[in-house]
């Protein structure tokens, strides 16, 4: 067990989770001998413990912080995405620290824990974007960007002699449907070039281009549906705020009703109706409604578009769901790309459906825009490190290959170096840039349901 902790002229990071792979982040800064973390997420994967054709949740192994929990400041969750805060219910009783969030996140956090069971944070400080909070001896700020979930934050994290920037995942999108507009620029007066370092989203660094904006997502899903006369089930992540205000807009624009099917999907939305993030005048029905109107007026929005066994789309493609049916000549559109991984699952409910004589229509391979990444593409990347200019860049939230991408595109921008590694691995910031090797002991634990218990995977 390591047992030295940082100096007081020491500024370290170390990944325990979403370096060297995709899902399940939780992040550690160190400094003087205390610890901040961000993020607490999950992952869903295929390890045959669960149901056929279902995914077990699995999270990184906290035991290296839970052990030195004394030396805790907080935990900050950037964002309401499960690969983000999806453990805090599992694993906070072994921190016992504060959860620093915006009131979004906070929302969907307490709403996740009432369904789920588990302790609820306490204290849980709801901080507002663009604000400033000493958190033990760290001075964060929260840097608001664009992303698939509202409030959304990059993190510039000060200590003594060192700044540093978290990205967490962020995209640019000039037409966002729900919050502002952002891009690097507009974070120009408020005194971040040069960082020491910025820890960097690298999921789509090796696409080319920009990642399309939630807005071009409204256009093709209008350009779609106006002309169909069905039934219309359309399927997406469900913390996909901006794609649900989008389908509650399409409803309207196009005389349908819109219906939620999925209980994530319904957390989501009172969650985005409490905290002010979906516009008044266009509003979901009780779900249980659908069935009694005409065809044409029927809009569903549904979970399960990697094709987990039990969700809403799966129970419509098996014909069992109790709330609405669909028959030949009626609608499915995946407005969401299929993680890989999924292939299999996706391509056996979209088979399922085409059987019934349902059309279906699908994100990965249609001419029409119908989902956009939350996460930045080469030149987006390439905008932030020529607005930032920073000493060292360390990618994480990817695969080597990603991370890779991503340190080439920093270099090519004019970073001072790339330092990249796997979780585990300490990154030293301040005083001088370094990376140690496998210095944390790391793994994953995987949550038993049927037993309601953790155990390592």
């Amino acid at each position: 067990m390591v047992t030295v902790e940082p100096g007081p002229e020491a500024t370290w990071f170390l990944p325990l989770g979403g370096c060297g792979e995709i899902g399940m982040n939780l992040n550690l800064y160190g400094h003087n001998g205390r610890w901040l973390m961000v993020d607490c997420g999950i992952t869903f994967e295929q390890d045959g413990r669960g149901r056929a054709g279902s995914a077990s949740i699995q999270m990184p192994d906290p035991d290296f912080i839970a052990s030195r929990r004394h030396l805790l400041d907080g935990l900050i969750i950037t964002h309401a995405h499960e690969d983000h805060l999806g453990a805090v219910p599992y694993l906070w009783s072994r921190f016992q620290c504060p959860v620093y969030t915006t009131p979004f996140t906070a929302s969907v956090l307490r709403r996740k824990i009432g369904w789920r069971g588990g302790e609820l944070p306490n204290p849980m400080i709801e901080v507002v974007p663009a604000s400033r909070h000493k958190i033990g001896v760290f001075d964060v700020e929260w840097l608001p960007l664009t992303h698939s979930t509202p409030e959304t934050c990059a993190l510039s994290i000060r200590t003594p002699g060192c700044h540093i920037i978290h990205t967490a995942d962020w995209k640019i999108d000039q037409r966002p449907v729900v919050a502002d507009p952002w891009k690097p620029e507009d974070w120009k007066s408020r005194n971040l070039e040069q960082p020491n370092a910025v820890i960097c989203d690298s999921t789509n660094a090796m696409k080319p281009g920009r990642s399309p904006s939630e807005g071009d997502v409204a256009d093709g899903l209008l350009r779609v549906v106006a002309p169909l006369t069905g039934k219309v089930v359309i399927g997406c992540f469900a913390s996909n705020i901006a794609r649900l205000q989008t389908i509650l807009r399409l409803g309207h624009a196009t005389g349908r009703r819109v219906g939620l099917l999925g209980r994530s999907l319904e957390n989501m939305y009172r969650s985005a109706r409490a905290t002010d993030h979906l516009a008044t005048e266009f509003c979901a029905i009780d779900a249980g409604h659908l069935d009694y109107l005409p065809k044409k007026e029927i809009l569903a929005l549904a979970t399960g578009s990697q094709g987990e066994i039990g969700s809403a789309l799966h129970r419509l493609a098996m014909d069992s769901h109790p709330k609405l049916c669909l028959d030949e000549g009626d609608t499915v559109i995946f407005s969401a790309k299929t993680i890989p991984g999924n292939e299999q699952s996706v391509d056996r409910l979209i088979g399922r459906f085409q059987e019934r004589g349902i059309q279906v229509l699908h994100a990965d391979n249609s001419k029409n825009t119908l989902h956009a990444s939350g996460h930045p593409c080469e030149e987006e990347l390439r905008d932030l490190y020529n607005l930032l200019r920073p000493e060292v860049v360390i990618p994480v939230h990817g695969e080597q290959d990603h991370m890779a991408a991503n340190g080439k595109i920093a270099r090519g921008a004019g970073a001072g170096a790339v330092l990249t590694g796997t979780n585990g691995d300490l990154f030293y910031i301040a005083p001088t840039p370094g990376i140690r090797r496998r210095w944390a002991p790391t793994g994953r634990l995987r949550w038993l349901e049927d037993e309601a218990r953790l155990e390592f995977a």
